[in-house]
């Protein structure tokens, strides 16, 4: 079973930097000299999780980085945080009332794909540009926003190290499991192809309920071991 462990970016601060620098250069920088011009910002992440909070810190720090080296610039973004509840309602209503209420220029996060998707359709109507640096679906590409920034690679580019790993291995089939949502259905036809590359067969495709407990997973698992036998499982995590 091929796994991929999540972590948080070494270099997030540094795409932060970036998408600051991307704003700055939509908006211009007023460089007046009377004072300081606020400019609100919106974070949209699960505030629940240890990820959200050092991501929120990442960006705390990308933003005094970022005057400590341009303090002639009078621009100040203002940060509105909001908690998306680890829910794509949760995710949407916290963007509406950020641009709706705060009226904010742009928006960070949210932190999952499943949240993006349903963001980024707001930020396009707003024409507010929807920085996100953890939504890795490549189903969110398709979508074609031109208010969507996405400040990481999508997982379309890490199929061809699994199929890699497939080969290297000489396995001639594997199993993807992944799922039942836009993030397992939108990376599974890059990896299916992949692995046909490779002369790797997909014999079937194990889809797992979000809902899923770790019985019901379980039972998946051991049906697929009956009715499959030995056979490599690629597990597509959920993000």
């Amino acid at each position: 079973m091929i796994m991929k462990k999540y972590s948080l970016n070494p270099v997030l601060s540094s795409f932060f930097f970036l998408s600051l620098m991307i704003l700055f250069s939509e908006m211009g920088v007023a460089q007046n000299t009377t004072s300081t011009i606020p400019v609100n910002v919106g974070v949209v992440l699960d505030l629940a999780s240890l990820e959200a909070n050092i991501a929120l810190s990442c960006i705390n720090m990308a933003l005094s980085d970022f005057y400590a080296s341009h303090g002639d610039y009078k621009t100040r973004l203002v940060l509105n945080t909001r908690d998306s509840k680890k829910d794509v309602i949760g995710a949407a209503a916290a963007a509406l009332d950020l641009i709706k209420n705060v009226e904010v220029q742009a928006i960070l996060g949210p932190t999952t794909s499943m949240q993006a998707n349903f963001v980024i359709d707001l930020g396009e109507k707003a024409h507010v540009p929807i920085i996100s640096f953890s939504a890795t679906s490549p189903s969110l590409t398709s979508i074609g926003s031109s208010y969507f920034l996405r400040a990481t690679q999508n997982d379309s580019a890490q199929v061809n190290a699994i199929s890699a790993i497939v080969q290297a291995f000489g396995w001639k089939e594997a199993v993807p499991i992944y799922i039942d949502n836009e993030y397992g259905e939108g990376i599974i036809p890059y990896l299916t192809d992949a692995l046909h590359v490779v002369d790797a067969r997909v014999p079937y495709r194990s889809v797992i309920s979000p809902s899923a407990t770790d019985v019901q997973i379980v039972e998946e698992l051991n049906k697929l071991m009956t009715m499959l036998g030995y056979c490599h499982l690629v597990a597509i995590p959920h993000h």
